[in-house]
């Protein structure tokens, strides 16, 4: 799959990794429910390290279309908050 972090680029994340992701994903949903902003913080951090540290980045000048869009690392938890589907940020 085709990971984009707003405002640095595209990554490649297979398909096995979504789990891990997952639970990263449904502890930062947790914490924007409960108004949590210092954990909101943290764990989209954490969230988004995760995802460079296993996706392998694509070059700058591909145009693949992305499959997925996570938000950058400065997002408010407002603006993350739209970006929120019934399954969080990352789907599953």
């Amino acid at each position: 799959m085709i990971v984009r972090i707003m405002g640095e680029g595209q990554v490649k994340l297979a398909d096995s990794h979504f789990a891990e992701l997952n639970k990263l994903d449904d502890e930062l949903l947790e914490e924007m429910e409960g108004g949590d902003e210092p954990g909101f913080r943290r764990t989209l951090h954490a969230l988004l390290d995760k995802v460079r540290e296993l996706g392998t980045p694509l070059p700058d000048d591909a145009l693949e279309p992305s499959e997925l869009i996570l938000p950058s690392p400065d997002a408010t938890l407002a603006e993350v908050r739209d970006m929120l589907t019934d399954d969080g940020l990352i789907p599953g």
